[in-house]
């Protein structure tokens, strides 16, 4: 496999390439058939692809948490298992979290605790509630709402 290219933004037309990615990544289609859901419902604020020599290798998506407003959610995020323990995820998740604390945007992501407080992430403020365990609920970014009552995309029903 060719070392990867500058994360980016997905571009029209990479559609097919995406999916192929969520399916090789996770072994099953869940991921795929999320990310057609949010997209189709206009919940989706952002899409970037990590390319490479041979497509598409690291996939993220940002979607419009339905509360707190303002919020967005970090899921899925895919490497290609051929670069899995080489540090790509990682850094595309840094990469965003970056972004988030430079732009005054909050990210919630569920997920391994051990894994993503590497790439910028924290756990979740005291008081959050959510249809996830909170235990493996992280935030980057500011985190401040009225509420901290997490409502996810519909998509993620």
């Amino acid at each position: 496999m060719f070392a990867p290219d500058f994360l980016r933004e997905m571009q029209s037309g990479e559609e097919q390439a995406v999916e192929a990615l969520l399916n090789t990544a996770f072994g099953q289609p869940d991921e795929a058939n999320l990310v057609r859901k949010l997209r189709k419902s206009k919940a989706m604020a952002g899409e970037m692809v990590l390319p490479s020599e041979q497509g598409i290798v690291g996939y993220l998506a940002l979607s419009r948490m339905i509360a707190p407003k303002g919020w967005l959610c970090l899921a899925p995020v895919a490497i290609h298992p051929d670069l899995h323990g080489m540090g790509y995820g990682k850094r595309m998740v840094g990469i965003i979290t970056e972004w988030a604390r430079m732009t005054d945007q909050t990210l919630v992501m569920l997920g391994d605790p051990a894994l993503y407080t590497t790439a910028g992430f924290r756990p979740a403020p005291e008081g959050l509630t959510s249809p996830y365990p909170v235990g493996h609920t992280m935030v980057a970014g500011p985190a401040k709402a009225k509420s901290l009552e997490l409502r996810y995309p519909q998509a993620f029903d």
